[in-house]
């Protein structure tokens, strides 16, 4: 396998904890996934080859980043595709089509369902590794906003109420100290 520069260089912990998903009807490609990623660290990665359920083990499983094959049986890619982006839960999900389909009909179709990016099997790994380390670095950072978004809008909720607690405590003091004026006669 060629020399893929960073990725060889830089130990990519946080990376090689997240959870990569494998979908795709046949076992062969996705033994041989699994096994790519587990040798080069990825330590949460299953594979699934019952498209079916994959909608299922998406909510048990919460993968970082799906790689799915588009021409399944049952449930093909395009129609879970469409599944999981009308799901909506999930701010950021990187999805990678991996298939044999190399027409441009089938490229955009994907791309309007939802994917994120297109790969052609049979797939360059140099090119699978790198595309798969740069979205889940972009995930990475999509939870870390997400999660500071979520702790400043709790932080400006707590101020938010302790400035309306003040507000009424100075309405109360300036109410007293107006009946007390009212009533001394100043």
């Amino acid at each position: 396998m060629c020399c893929l520069g960073r990725a060889d260089m830089i130990s990519e912990p946080l990376l090689h904890k997240m959870k990569i998903l494998v979908v795709d009807d046949d076992q062969m490609s996705v033994t041989l996934l699994e096994q790519l990623l587990q040798r080069r660290g990825y330590s949460h990665v299953m594979g699934i080859t019952d498209s079916r359920k994959a909608l299922d083990i998406c909510a048990t499983f919460d993968p970082d980043l799906i790689l799915l094959d588009l021409i399944m049986p049952g449930m093909d890619g395009f129609a879970l595709l469409e599944a999981l982006r009308e799901d909506g839960s999930e701010s950021f999900l990187p999805i990678v089509v991996l298939t044999a389909d190399i027409t441009e009909e089938a490229r955009a179709r994907a791309l309007e369902a939802g994917a994120t990016d297109f790969l052609v099997k049979p797939v360059s790994q140099a090119e699978a590794l790198l595309r798969i380390r740069n979205l889940l670095e972009v995930r990475r950072l999509n939870v870390v906003l997400e999660n500071q978004r979520a702790a400043l809008e709790e932080a400006v909720r707590e101020r938010t109420a302790e400035l309306r607690c003040t507000i009424a405590e100075l309405q109360t003091a300036n109410q007293r100290s107006q009946s007390a004026s009212a009533f001394s006669g100043t």
